[in-house]
């Protein structure tokens, strides 16, 4: 009679309620599986019946009957012959298999790389990347174990750290310069999808995209790499201070009274400025020679007049030149 009053499964299935699980393990209790219940693997699911703590099968989505067709590794761990019809007891785990999108990665630091043109860099990157479960076997071995559930937030700490941990390797190997890192985002993703691909696969994952979506420098340094541009950008200072005073008119002349006057004052002051940083950065204009000394004048003390031949200053009363000879009236 303690046969016929035992509870037998004769249906096995997992209906996911949500996203936050990746694997699930059917409450078995005091329940046997009864030869011949079926089995139901949804889309996007993963079936794997454990022994005595050892993986018998793994079944992928589909409609089962459970016999000694359908787990004859279950058949051949338990010794049962090929045609078996009694009751047995066996760890049934489910895992999701559907993709895991929008999984988020950022570092929390900024990291140091090599720059070719600013030597190193500190910068912060973040992004988004999905993956799902592609060997049920080596995910159950390595990761979940015999868990009764496995939620999605036990592994998202380590896929995390594990991909800003091959950040560094991969952008500083990636010969990019931090100003053209943001139109190479997509070569980066790519690099990054190669390169993490096969340390998820050794979890029994499966990579499927990876997103580089902002790459970023520390705001100490944002503002001095701001500077440079600006620098930059401005060029001909003579220039710019010309179109700043253009663009300035209009402002003048929409205040009236101390307004105008304010603006036109500061205008003045920063056109002087702009002048006197242009002729600083001149080269200095070579001296000139000094000029010839003129020839000093009579010296003062009596009347003079001008010789009527050579036009030589000479005293008044004198009656011949001292210069040329010359008689004089």
């Amino acid at each position: 009679m303690s046969f016929f009053s035992k509870q037998f499964i004769d249906v096995i299935q997992w209906t996911e309620t949500g996203d936050s699980v990746l694997g699930w393990r059917f409450p078995m209790e005091d329940q046997e599986i009864q030869s011949g219940g079926k089995l139901t693997v949804r889309d996007s699911q993963l079936a794997v019946f454990v022994n005595e703590g050892q993986i018998a099968d793994v079944f992928a989505p589909g409609l089962y009957t459970l016999s000694t067709h359908t787990l004859p590794l279950l058949t051949n761990l338990l010794n049962w012959d090929k045609a078996f019809q009694s009751p047995f007891k066996s760890d049934v785990y489910f895992f999701s298999s559907r993709l895991r999108m929008d999984q988020k990665w950022g570092t929390a630091t900024p990291i140091t790389i090599r720059d070719r043109e600013f030597g190193a860099v500190r910068m912060r990157a973040y992004g988004i990347y999905a993956y799902r479960i592609d060997d049920a076997r080596k995910f159950y071995r390595k990761v979940s174990g015999s868990r009764g559930v496995y939620p999605v937030s036990d592994l998202e700490g380590q896929l995390r750290n594990t991909i800003v941990g091959r950040m560094t390797d991969a952008f500083a190997n990636a010969n990019v310069n931090f100003i053209d890192m943001a139109s190479s985002q997509a070569h980066l993703a790519q690099t990054m999808l190669a390169d993490l691909g096969p340390v998820f696969a050794d979890l029994g994952l499966s990579l499927e995209s990876f997103v580089v979506e902002s790459i970023s420098l520390p705001e100490e340094l944002q503002k001095m790499l701001d500077q440079r541009i600006g620098m930059n950008m401005i060029g001909d200072l003579n220039r710019y201070t010309q179109f700043q005073v253009a663009q300035s008119m209009p402002i003048a002349a929409a205040n009236e009274g101390g307004g105008a006057a304010g603006i036109g004052a500061g205008l003045g002051a920063g056109m002087v400025m702009a002048q006197q940083m242009m002729n600083a950065m001149k080269p200095a204009a070579p001296a000139e020679p000094q000029a010839a000394a003129a020839p000093a004048a009579p010296a003062a003390g009596g009347a003079t007049k001008f010789c009527l031949n050579c036009g030589k200053p000479i005293p008044k009363p004198a009656r011949f030149c001292p210069e040329c000879g010359g008689a004089q009236q």
